[in-house]
């Protein structure tokens, strides 16, 4: 986080009542067509690194509220700048992707592409940013600077962000002095805004590992090394890396989410092959979890008379979100102005990733906020029985869709407002 806090001691904030004159929010006059094109966003999800019809509908919409749009910047990426005179330039993101999910929620606008889904409430997302983009389009007289607009591409792969840094987002535009970004989640009610500061979200670190056994007939297995009991082994003994390898009240978890081999139930295969994810928050953490994967996988390969040594491929990595606690403060006494203070809740640090920690890295000070996304009847229940609304990811993921988007139009405009008044350029 080093260059983060480089970058924040340049960040120089004001006390709120310079922006206390704003005009009110008026959510209404743009609400229809955000709704609809919400509906129509989730209806036509793309996947990672193909979200070219998702990007071309904002890049269309943005031209015509008068923003200077430039697109495919890493791949499908757009910027939009809206420049309203001499200030700040503050930066808002929304992720353009859906994922390769089979969308079981009923809804009368499902998905209509065969197992894409908006799962993780992109959707949402985006028809946010249009709406607020609006209403700052037509509310120049309550800020001054520069507004600047990220579509970014690919971040379920967490790759979007640095293609588009690679691409120079913040040489051909210059880099923001500041930026926000939100995400929706059942975690809390439709309505609140969730704010914590310092650790966001969790490191994630990616992984593939083929473990390499010696084929043979299923009635022979003296003949073979099974790969399939060796990578039900280390399966196991991964376990033990976090229950008796990381000290009490760190924190980290790995998953096997998949794990692949054989064709037959007779014949035992040569090689098996599983994908997991590793999640800290970290750095000491980070690097003993996957110093200790390779450390088990090869030892129980070496146990096992395995032919070779397996083969540990990192196929994709993102560092923590960091909210520096001081931004993170003062934008949230500025949304309990706006949105109530019964609107901003405390949060706390969650363990999905997020590749926005690129742009942060990058020297964007920066908020990225959680956005209730649960019907609160239904989230009261669930908490009462001790269970779970349907998570991020799942196929029957659905925010409640009217008072979530209210909301983020809400917070992002409010947000925006306060950056231009209380930020020096």
């Amino acid at each position: 986080m080093t260059a983060f806090r480089a970058a924040l001691g340049s960040l120089m904030l004001v006390p709120f009542a310079a922006a206390a004159a704003a005009p009110p929010i008026n959510v209404e006059a743009v609400y229809p067509e955000a709704h609809a094109l919400y509906m129509d966003l989730h209806r036509h999800p793309e996947l990672s690194g193909h979200e070219e019809r998702t990007a071309a509908n904002l890049a269309a919409r943005l031209r015509a509220l008068g923003f200077q749009v430039t697109e495919h910047i890493g791949g499908a990426g757009i910027v939009a700048i809206l420049a309203n005179g001499a200030g700040p330039k503050v930066m808002l993101r929304t992720e353009l992707d859906a994922l390769p999910v089979e969308e079981k929620t009923g809804l009368p606008y499902a998905s209509r592409e065969p197992n894409v889904m908006h799962a993780c409430g992109h959707d949402l997302h985006m028809a946010a940013l249009v709406a607020t983009a609006a209403i700052m389009a037509g509310s120049k007289s309550a800020w001054h600077g520069t507004l600047m607009l990220v579509g970014q591409p690919a971040e379920e792969t967490v790759s979007g962000a640095q293609k588009m840094i690679d691409d120079g987002l913040f040489k051909r535009f210059a880099r923001p002095d500041v930026g926000i970004a939100l995400h929706v989640t059942n975690d809390y009610a439709a309505g609140q805004v969730a704010i914590t500061p310092g650790v966001e979200s969790t490191n994630s670190d990616n992984l593939s590992i083929t473990v390499f056994g010696r084929g043979g007939h299923g009635a022979y297995p003296q003949t073979t090394v099974d790969p399939i009991v060796l990578a039900s082994r280390i399966v196991l003994d991964f376990q033990t890396i976090v229950s008796r390898e990381v000290r009490p009240g760190a924190t980290a978890i790995i998953t096997v989410g998949a794990l692949h081999a054989g064709t037959v139930g007779n014949v035992i295969p040569d090689q098996a092959v599983m994908r997991l994810t590793v999640r800290t928050y970290e750095p000491d953490v980070r690097r003993h979890v996957l110093e200790a994967i390779a450390r088990i996988a090869q030892a129980d390969a070496q146990a096992a008379g395995a032919p070779r040594a397996p083969l540990i491929e990192l196929q994709d990595a993102a560092d923590a979100v960091y909210n520096d606690p001081g931004l993170a403060q003062r934008l949230r006494a500025a949304l309990e102005r706006s949105l109530g203070k019964e609107h901003v809740v405390s949060g706390t640090p969650v363990m999905s990733s997020e590749d926005y920690s690129r742009f942060v890295i990058a020297g964007v000070p920066s908020l990225y906020m959680q956005l209730g996304g649960a019907d609160p009847q239904e989230l009261a229940r669930a908490k009462a029985a001790g269970t779970s609304l349907p998570s991020n990811h799942s196929p029957l993921f659905a925010p409640d869709v009217d008072p979530s988007l209210h909301t983020a139009i809400s917070t992002e405009v409010a947000a925006l407002r306060y950056l231009f008044a209380n930020t020096k350029s």
